[in-house]
């Protein structure tokens, strides 16, 4: 028997950890490619987790234990025919058809939500509440034994779930295979679930919640402040977990790797302390945290291109707060009488923290992600609070309803805590002082969904070459003079030199007038090409790009001093190129995909399925112009298969940038007719094409992996 609620236990966690990568990929495409889709699936998990154990917390402390058995056999059978409902509706259990598709929203957070709960609701909060239920059951059958080992037990189930997804899982199935592998687990699980909840059924019983012959235990109440600060401590872990991982995917790729790794370190330092603790000395813990603080605001606030020590340096800050986090988490736990009570406080001081990062944040900061930094003074905050509380009086308490007096480590402790503050007040100040800084040196910012953008000032040395230049978070989108004799000069990465400069000049249909789609509008750059016959069709997810671009605040004005036909549409580029092939194609002399050389690529931009939507816009004898510049991904290499798969002609085209007027740049152009790519212009600057590994697959809706195709 204790085997089965090993194996339950097991199997529940890593059913639980294993969707959450897998669902995040499926519903990416469906809101612009964004970071933020993960932070609201690491939302919807910590409050689902939160209902779970709410659940088990209600089921074992109101019903009698048959009543619990027969309920909770009602649900798991719920589970199993809303399954089976999705799968007789949808391409599988889990992946809704494309009419779930949300038209634009400017709160998608709502819609990935509820999507997400239509989806894997019931099936997940089941799955949250099997690891505190099956405890609670086991310690009723097995009153000698420590449950704890069981709960470290679930925590390695879930690490295998995320250690194998981005190695074994993604590499190799299709979503669609996963979804329905993962259905098939789910079927196991429930007959594990099941057969241990039948058992409940054949316990004798004497009143609710109680079983015959109870072993008498002599039961402490924890006290209130243990309440506050298991919420605490679990909200302030779960927080740092979110917003290191914004961070992280902002500044590189949204991909499950960079999802998965954070959430792994957060679930190690959780089996790591309650198997024991036994790796948690609080000195040197605090010793790094405040070293590892320092290095992490600088690589915060500096360009740093190298991104294995932006990953090592943010994970072991990561895990050396989270180590604090949850060690003092371990050290704070109740009898286990109480862990329902303990596990309900736990969830919902994760759900407080991911409603902080997920909700709260973007309203309270509108110039950058500063939820990491007030994260990790709340971490040490904490801690210093504990420590405070370990050196005052014990007041004793009579051990019958009464509360437990918490355990203390007495000492000199007094001037830890004062340098403690001391050091609390010197992190604040300095956060405070980064946060006005920012604020006086931009000229406009905002944040929502998709990021932060901000404008800045740049050359202010060289007034005559004063410029405003828009940037999304580390990445710079392009910039336009101040001075009225240069400011028409088209910038950046689109200069006349580049492979979209060429494309757009060198085009045979030029002097009749082209009609030119792009895929991002950024600050309007390419409208700066506009001639007075010709047609700019732009598409833009964030609506804060459509309002800074079209001259809000007077910063750029490429879009309102262009001679072309303007139009900008607001949405996801592909959703709305798919919708206006009902009514026709486009018919673009040039399509522009200017979404990549951020470095938060939207993988559904690059896929078979995207490309058939282009081509179905294109001319014969018309260019897919794609920028591929890029500091961490060689995204010629899919772009190659790409073109090969729909046979067309390809040339990559290099272009130094001056430090002045352009960046450097890399572009691949794209034509069905080989002619356009055998023009002097474009066939004089096209460099050697890149060698494609055997082992890189063509990227579907289904299937990509950005891991292959690192730099």
């Amino acid at each position: 028997m204790p085997y089965f609620y090993a194996l339950s236990i097991l199997l529940s966690a890593f059913l639980l950890f294993q969707i959450q990568p897998m669902i995040g990929k499926i519903f990416l495409p469906w809101f612009g490619g964004t970071p933020t889709v993960w932070s609201t699936v690491l939302l919807f998990s910590q409050v689902l987790l939160t209902g779970g154990y709410a659940y088990a917390y209600w089921l074992l402390g109101k019903l009698r234990t048959r009543r619990q058995g027969i309920l909770h056999l009602a649900l798991l059978g719920l589970s199993l025919v809303l399954l089976l409902v999705n799968a007789l509706n949808w391409p599988s259990p889990l992946t809704p058809d494309a009419s779930w598709r949300p038209a634009y929203n400017n709160l998608p957070i709502w819609d990935i939500l509820r999507i997400l709960f239509v989806a894997i609701g019931v099936p997940f909060l089941l799955l949250a509440s099997n690891s505190t239920l099956m405890q609670s059951w086991f310690h009723r059958d097995n009153p000698k034994l420590t449950p704890y080992r069981l709960y470290a037990l679930s925590n390695t189930g879930s690490l295998v779930a995320l250690i194998s997804y981005p190695i074994l899982i993604e590499p190799f199935l299709t979503l669609r295979t996963q979804a329905f592998l993962w259905t098939f687990g789910y079927v196991v699980f429930v007959a594990f679930a099941g057969y241990l909840a039948v058992q409940t059924l054949r316990i004798p019983q004497t009143s609710d919640g109680q079983q015959v012959n109870p072993q008498p235990e002599t039961v402490y109440r924890p006290h209130r402040r243990n309440y506050f600060l298991w919420i605490s401590l679990a909200a302030v872990a779960t927080a740092l977990l979110m917003a290191v991982t914004n961070q992280i995917t902002q500044e590189v790729a949204v991909i499950p790797f960079l999802w998965v790794l954070p959430l792994t370190i957060y679930l190690l330092t959780f089996i790591l302390a309650f198997a024991g603790g036994k790796l948690y000395w609080r000195n040197v813990y605090l010793v790094g945290f405040f070293v590892l603080t320092i290095i992490s605001g600088m690589l915060i606030n500096l360009p740093v291109n190298d991104i294995a020590s932006q990953l090592f340096i943010f994970m072991l800050l990561l895990f050396i707060c989270c180590m604090i986090c949850h060690n003092e988490l371990y050290a704070l736990r109740p009898k286990a009488s109480f862990l329902p009570s303990f596990y309900l406080m736990v969830a919902l001081g994760g759900a407080l923290g991911g409603i902080f990062v997920a909700l709260i944040s973007p309203l309270l900061f509108s110039t950058g992600f500063w939820e990491l930094q007030w994260s990790l003074i709340a971490c040490v905050v904490l801690l210093t609070l504990i420590i405070y509380l370990e050196s005052q009086p014990v007041k004793k308490r009579k051990p019958a309803k009464t509360k437990q007096p918490t355990k203390r480590r007495f000492g000199k402790v007094k001037p830890v805590v004062i340098i403690l503050a001391v050091l609390i007040l010197i992190q604040v100040g300095y956060v405070v002082y980064e946060m006005i800084t920012i604020s006086e040196d931009t000229l406009w910012a905002r944040r929502n969904f998709y990021g932060v953008l901000r404008v800045w000032d740049i050359n202010e040395e060289t007034p005559d070459l004063l410029a405003y230049q828009l940037t999304h978070g580390g990445t710079a989108h392009g910039f336009q003079f101040d001075n009225e004799q240069i400011r028409p000069i088209t910038t950046a990465y689109f200069t006349p030199t580049s492979g979209l400069g060429l494309s757009i000049l060198n085009h045979p249909a030029r002097e009749n007038g082209l009609k030119i789609g792009v895929l991002g509008l950024g600050i309007g750059i390419i409208g700066g090409y506009g001639e007075p016959n010709d047609q700019m069709r732009f598409y833009e997810v964030n609506p804060d790009v459509i309002l800074v671009a079209e001259g809000e605040e007077d910063y750029f004005s490429f879009l309102a001093d262009s001679q072309a036909d303007i139009e900008v549409v607001l949405g996801d580029a592909r959703v709305a190129l798919e919708q206006e092939l009902v009514e026709g194609s486009q018919n673009f002399d040039v399509l522009v995909l200017d979404v990549f050389s951020g470095d938060a690529i939207p993988l559904h931009l690059l896929t078979k399925e995207a490309f058939e939507i282009y081509l179905a816009h294109l001319n014969a004898g018309g260019i897919i112009a794609i920028n591929i510049s890029n500091r961490y991904f060689d995204l010629a290499k899919p772009v190659y298969l790409l073109a090969d798969a729909f046979d067309l002609s390809a040339a990559m085209i290099e272009d130094r940038g001056d430090g002045i007027v352009s960046y450097d740049s890399v572009w691949m152009v794209l034509s069905p007719d080989q002619e356009i790519i055998d023009l002097p212009a474009i066939a004089e600057r096209t460099v050697e094409r890149t060698p494609i590994p055997d082992n890189l697959r063509l990227w579907t809706d289904d299937f990509s992996n950005l891991i292959q195709i690192l730099k």
